[in-house]
């Protein structure tokens, strides 16, 4: 094995975890009987996240696309913005279901306030959602 297998061995430890293990860790057996299947999941990465973000059929975006239609707002999301908001999943480890919890932060104030106002239209850029997220206190939510 090369120094760079040994690394990536290194580094996903985890994917050779199994049962004795986790008793070895303090598991009691009652407890490990119960999980017939011990698996380790990858994390995420930026592509994975941004196509969660914008693709599925019930994706975020056209969720909230939807939202904003109710009031007779057009919403728009620049693509500088989505990179926005994976980047700081990824930063804050959050994953998949860290996404909506900065959408709601970066959108909340729009959702509630543009209603009463006479815009049609929102358009979501990068400065915007950081300017958001920088005042919100999700940012204490950040894995060191």
């Amino acid at each position: 094995m090369n120094k760079e297998q040994e690394e990536q061995n290194r580094k996903h430890i985890l994917r050779y975890i199994n049962s004795q293990d986790l008793k070895q860790f303090g598991l009691i057996p009652e407890l490990l009987g119960r999980l017939p299947v011990v698996t380790y999941l990858n994390t995420l990465d930026k592509e994975a996240l941004r196509a969660i973000l914008t693709e599925p059929r019930n994706a975020l975006i056209k969720q909230y696309k939807k939202l904003f239609k109710v009031e007779g707002i057009e919403f728009e999301i620049e693509a500088d913005a989505v990179d926005y908001i994976v980047e700081k999943a990824l930063e804050y480890k959050l994953g998949a279901r860290g996404l909506r919890s900065i959408c709601e932060v970066v959108l909340a104030e729009a959702m509630f306030s543009l209603p009463s106002t006479n815009e049609k239209s929102f358009v979501l850029t990068r400065a915007y959602a950081a300017e958001k997220l920088e005042k919100s206190t999700l940012v204490a939510l950040k894995v060191a």
